[in-house]
């Protein structure tokens, strides 16, 4: 059962009455008191509170005991292999189906987080984890006491089968600015610099700064930010990659978009009717998608020159709420968009058409990302109920619903990646959860 969801089957036991509560245990109704009682503070809130840590220990202790249900019925590995040696599967189906098993098998182990600055290790809390293309490393934004956020690289390639030890390496001069968003970005080489969205006070600041500022070597001998000005509240950021628009990088603003060559420093703004919360470019051509707080995804080709009057949006969609996440998919015809209403659609660019929904996510105003990782077929989100769920890519199926480790809290909400290949090549493969100080591996194999 999805945990979000009890709710909603609370009140088809019983019809919700205003200023009372049913408990369905004792089959009778309560008052409700004032939020402000601090004697009997019987209040909606606790009590919907209390209902999903309990549902949460309870998915917790059943993981640990290894009782994970299969979603489809009579799924196991021995029924598959006998079906796939009858000829009963096709390859591809069996290729899926093996995914969907390994998704159920998946346990939790805490990593071993280690530094060369004792004092960094473990000391603040995980915000947002972004691995490189190659999975190679992890940036990580943590939250620090005073406010604001400290930057640091994971470094992935001690995680072993046996072992799971990493190290992080912290660079303490660019502290206390806040981070909306980021992205790696290839200048010099694959993934070589990262750009930061961020607040420094007001307005807001945009950066490049090289990957090699958290490095081990030669500390004497690094390189500053690369780029780095000023701008009103920045939402999201998108590298280019195309050719086309080779050295440029993106900035979602409030009602603008703005393209920055990081060489030449020229900039190209394009104006917009709502705040761009989520952007990626295209790899095969130089065009720029966008989703808005309007519910609106559009794409801009970068080639075009500003012009008063004329309009840059070519495909255009829309969705009923403020989209937070968009995922182009790796031939381009698709682009996968979630937004705060907790929905996510899988759209074909072609007939600008909704061809899939992947029900369950929850979200009401956070921006949190969606992780696709299309030769798994898999599609991974982190609810903001702190629920991380796993689709199947082909038929929208639920496969899995993992609670977090720690009790829910807006400032508890899990980051994850997923990857076949944490540290490189010959790396393992699993999910990374990043939650409160801790990280943990959830093996997929």
């Amino acid at each position: 059962e999805d945990p979000s969801s009890s709710s909603s089957t609370q009140n088809s036991v019983a019809p919700e009455l205003p200023g009372f509560y049913y408990d369905p245990e004792k089959n009778r109704y309560f008052r409700l008191l004032p939020g402000h009682n601090n004697h009997n503070p019987l209040t909606k809130d606790s009590i919907q509170h209390k209902a999903m840590e309990c549902k949460r220990l309870r998915l917790l202790e059943e993981e640990e005991k290894q009782n994970q249900k299969t979603t489809r019925a009579g799924l196991n590995s021995s029924v598959l292999l006998q079906k796939r040696q009858l000829g009963l599967v096709s390859s591809t189906s069996y290729c899926r189906l093996v995914h969907e098993l390994k998704v159920n098998c998946m346990q939790r182990r805490k990593i071993e987080i280690h530094s060369p600055d004792s004092s960094v290790a473990g000391t603040n809390n995980f915000k947002i984890i972004v691995a490189d293309v190659a999975c190679e490393r992890i940036f990580t934004v943590n939250d620090v006491e005073h406010g604001g956020c400290k930057y640091g690289i994971i470094n992935l390639s001690g995680l072993g089968k046996e072992s799971l030890t990493v190290e992080m390496y912290d660079n303490l001069y660019f502290t206390n600015r806040k981070v909306n968003s980021v992205c790696w970005a290839s200048l010099t080489h694959p993934d070589s610099h990262l750009c930061l969205m961020g607040i420094a006070e007001t307005p807001g600041c945009a950066s490049l700064l090289p990957a090699s500022l958290f490095s081990s070597t030669n500390p004497g001998d690094r390189p500053g930010m690369l780029c780095s000005f000023k701008i009103s509240t920045a939402w999201s950021c998108a590298w280019c990659s195309n050719p086309q628009a080779d050295n440029c990088f993106s900035t979602g603003l409030t009602r603008r978009v703005l393209v920055t060559n990081v060489v030449t420093g020229h900039r190209q703004t394009f104006g917009t009717s709502s705040d761009v919360l989520a952007q990626q470019f295209a790899t095969q051509t130089p065009v720029l998608y966008n989703g808005c707080r309007s519910g609106e995804v559009f794409s801009i080709d970068v080639r075009q020159r500003n012009r008063k009057g004329q309009s840059w949006k070519a495909i255009r969609l829309f969705h009923g709420s403020a989209v937070t996440s968009i995922h182009l998919m790796e031939a381009e015809h698709y682009l996968m968009a979630a937004d705060m209403a907790g929905k996510i659609k899988l759209w074909d660019l072609r007939t600008t058409k909704c061809v899939k929904q992947y029900k369950g996510h929850h979200n009401e105003y956070a921006l949190l990302p969606l992780h696709v990782n299309e030769e798994e077929g898999l599609l991974t989100a982190v609810g903001q109920d702190c629920y991380t769920r796993i689709w199947s890519l082909q038929d929208a199926h639920l496969l899995r619903t993992i609670p977090s480790p720690h009790p829910s809290s807006k400032d508890a909400i899990p980051s994850v990646v997923f990857s076949s290949r944490l540290g490189g090549s010959r790396g393992v493969p699993g999910l990374l959860m990043a939650v409160k100080q801790d990280l943990y591996h959830f093996s997929y194999n």
